[in-house]
């Protein structure tokens, strides 16, 4: 049986920015691409990455430490996120962290690791870095053999570390700027490079293209949720803190995530960045 055809759906709205600040020279649009299989790939990637390139293009307003046209829109999401995470997101992830030991959550991070791993060996590659690309093929049959498709870790003690990375970063490397910041309803904050990049990564990696059926085709999303509860469990105090003891929990937030991306990026064109929430944020 064919796989049925699947259907991206994009919002765009397209901005230049002047000396009044941002103005909005075309109408908000949904774009629909209907992908088969075999054209999904190109496709899809050409869309974003056009979208991207356009629209990434703009930095921070000067004088500012952020590009934040968007504010009043993102802080009703990030009301909404708050919301979603005291009534469900934070007691399930808790309950998660309870029921199931630590030795098991690991495991189903690691598998939801190594599912990643062909798009970082691609991304690795459309960035120049022959090294990291090399190393991440090794890791990817080490752990798909030694460590059971990826259950275990065993090429971390062969010296194949985890060296992470994505179609956001592969367009920083590229020259495209970070766009605005924006808040996404359920994921959070990103900024329009690093949110297309998100889309691109599903699209580019080559495990999208194996045909699963019920229950194995449960697994990837299953092993995404897995490990973003245990997340949530692992660093509690430090994502409760920031949502419901800072004073202005949206501004805590959108300081956290961009000068920590940056930080990662190494993207010295924007104000010096440390990265005070390794632990929280590390791969």
């Amino acid at each position: 049986m064919s796989r049925p055809r699947e259907t991206v759906a994009l919002s765009v709205s397209i901005y230049y920015v002047s000396a009044s600040g941002y103005n909005r020279v075309d109408t908000v649009r949904i774009v629909w691409f209907q992908l088969q299989p075999g054209r999904r790939s190109a496709l899809g990637i050409a869309a974003l990455v056009a979208l991207a390139l356009s629209g990434c293009a703009a930095s921070s307003p000067p004088g500012s430490e952020f590009n934040d046209p968007f504010e009043s829109t993102n802080r009703a999401v990030h009301e909404f996120n708050k919301s979603f995470d005291k009534a469900l997101f934070r007691p399930v992830s808790q309950a998660y962290g309870t029921v199931v030991p630590s030795y098991g959550r690991q495991r189903l991070n690691n598998v939801q690791s190594h599912f990643s791993l062909p798009s970082d060996i691609i991304n690795g590659a459309l960035q120049g870095r022959g090294e990291n690309t090399v190393h991440n093929v090794f890791r990817f049959l080490v752990n798909t053999t030694i460590g059971v498709l990826g259950i275990f870790d065993p090429a971390t003690s062969f010296g194949l570390e985890d060296r992470s990375t994505d179609f956001g970063e592969t367009l920083f490397v590229w020259g495209t700027g970070e766009g605005a910041y924006l808040e996404v309803p359920f994921f959070g904050p990103y900024t329009q490079r690093d949110l297309v990049g998100e889309v691109v990564d599903v699209v580019l990696n080559p495990l999208s293209f194996v045909s699963l059926s019920p229950p194995e085709s449960y697994i990837p999303s299953g092993t995404y949720v897995a490990e973003a509860l245990d997340y949530r469990y692992e660093f509690a105090d430090t994502v409760d803190g920031i949502f419901y003891e800072s004073a202005d929990s949206y501004a805590q937030m959108r300081l956290i995530y961009l000068e920590n991306r940056r930080f990662r990026l190494g993207d010295t064109s924007q104000a010096t960045a440390i990265d005070p929430y390794e632990e929280l944020y590390g791969e």
